[in-house]
């Protein structure tokens, strides 16, 4: 079986044309859904980017492979000591590559995050370029393209290719993100709800979009309205867009070789990205539907059915131990992950009756999802503002504008029970190791920015409350220089 898996960065579902979305997007994805199986429910375990493909590499959710941010405490790969490798939880790249296939990546993501274990396992692991993660999809392609003329006629290989494009910076050529001027841009946030999120002072607001004061023409400067709103969506959709393209370049690729039907397809990614959820805009920073809902394409020649449309939560981790059941080989029994071949087969599968997910880069969170309900609890606000208890009614507010906690005690309590049997599964039984969360929430999650940048920040732009605020929640270094002390 030949198996190519594209892995796409901070990709959302509902701005692909498969998914519903009324811009044309991504027009070679959507053939390749129409051709196989379209997943409505997928979800990363764990979000960001490190956390999210350590559970692609371990097959286990993020409690468990232990890194669950990007660096320093809580982000230590927990993998069986000793000489050898474990038959237990073995790396996903090894377990396909001791099975037959030769395992192939074109992806800077180990480069970019220093992450030894990304490396575990390859027969060919191409980096391709020394830019981490910041190169574009024509990057990617210059390199896979020879590669797939050379080796595409090869049989049993699992090839997996990054591209980065829908992630921050936009840095492709600037027509593709014009293209959409003009074009309607979704209803949420409306003009209120935009002005509401300027009132707030955490990284990635409205008024505070970015890190650094330099940025492309493809970004707006803030989210002052609907136009700048609209300016940042056409810079989005058209990372998606022009990594999309090249997909169809993989796809003309494999016609010339005359294998584009014999090949086994699976597009995801690692996580989504806000886009005014939360008042977040073009981040991933919390454990929030928009951050973990994720896209999930399967075309497998003879197993998938054209336009099949699978409904069903799973997690990324499911698709890892899906792979491994198409290839014929039995599911680990220290991976987390679950199969849907089932589903595929149209054999009975009712997927997962509801999912915990986590997060630990920017703030410390974990959520449980279930058809109706998504619930939050912070245990870290980090630079953020978000309410200890959050609970969300998906079915009447997918943007999780009103969090409803208060009126649903009972919802609640059936949620924490549910955290707390997943707990006692993943954390609390005799000989699990710390819990990777409980590291960062005590040691901060201050990575990309901490209290002292943000609150120069802040006092630089006039926002004077705001800091003094902010430093004296956490003690700051910067309040009290700023005051002689």
């Amino acid at each position: 079986m030949r198996i190519i898996y594209i892995d796409i960065d901070s990709l959302r579902p509902d701005h692909m044309g498969c998914y519903g979305y009324h811009r044309n997007t991504t027009p070679n994805i959507d053939q390749i859904a129409a051709e196989g199986a379209r997943f409505n429910d997928c979800y990363c375990a764990s979000s960001p980017c490190v956390p999210s493909r350590a559970s692609f590499m371990s097959g286990r959710f993020g409690v468990n492979h232990g890194a669950l941010t990007h660096w320093g405490p809580g982000c230590e790969f927990e993998y069986p000591e000793g000489d050898g490798h474990s038959e237990t939880v073995p790396f996903f790249t090894r377990y396909l590559r001791k099975a037959g296939y030769k395992t192939v990546s074109f992806s800077s993501f180990g480069d970019r995050h220093h992450a030894w274990w990304y490396f575990a396992g390859w027969n060919e692991m191409h980096t391709h370029s020394l830019k981490e993660g910041n190169e574009d999809a024509n990057e990617v392609n210059d390199a896979v393209i020879p590669w797939l003329k050379a080796h595409g006629k090869e049989d049993n290989y699992f090839l997996h290719i990054q591209y980065w494009d829908p992630h921050t910076l936009y840095t492709y050529p600037k027509e593709y993100a014009d293209q959409w001027i003009g074009e309607p841009v979704k209803a949420f946030p409306d003009e209120e709800t935009i002005q509401e999120h300027r009132k707030a002072s955490f990284p990635r607001s409205a008024t505070f979009l970015h890190w650094a004061d330099r940025f492309p023409e493809t970004m707006p400067e803030q989210i002052r309205n609907r136009d700048d709103f609209a300016h940042l969506i056409n810079g989005y959709d058209g990372g998606i867009y022009y990594m999309d393209k090249h997909i169809g370049q993989l796809l003309e690729t494999l016609e010339e070789l005359g294998i584009r039907d014999e090949v086994c397809f699976i597009i995801s990614a690692d996580h989504a990205e806000s886009m005014g959820e939360h008042g977040v805009y073009m981040e991933h920073a919390n454990a929030s539907e928009s951050v973990h809902h994720i896209p999930l394409i399967v075309k497998v020649p003879g197993l998938t059915q054209p336009g099949q449309v699978v409904d069903g939560f799973i997690y990324n981790v499911d698709v890892i131990a899906s792979i491994v059941d198409m290839a014929g080989l039995p599911i680990p029994s220290g991976w987390d992950g679950q199969s849907f071949v089932p589903a595929l087969k149209g054999e009975h599968w009712q997927g997962r009756d509801y999912l915990v997910m986590d997060h630990a880069l920017y703030v410390c969170q974990r959520a449980v999802r279930d058809r109706k309900w998504s619930y939050i609890r912070t245990y870290h606000t980090g630079l953020f503002d978000f309410p200890e208890v959050s609970l969300f009614d998906m079915e009447n507010d997918p943007y999780q504008t009103n969090n409803v906690a208060s009126m649903y005690p009972d919802v609640v309590k059936e949620m924490d029970h549910r955290l707390m049997e997943w707990m006692q599964e993943h954390v609390y039984r005799a000989g699990r190791k710390v819990d990777p969360l409980q590291k960062v929430i005590e040691t901060g999650p201050w990575k990309y920015m901490t209290v002292d940048d943000w609150v120069r920040r802040l006092h630089r732009d006039g926002w004077h409350e705001s800091a003094e605020i902010l430093a004296l929640k956490y003690g700051s270094e910067s309040l009290r220089s700023a005051y002689g002390a």
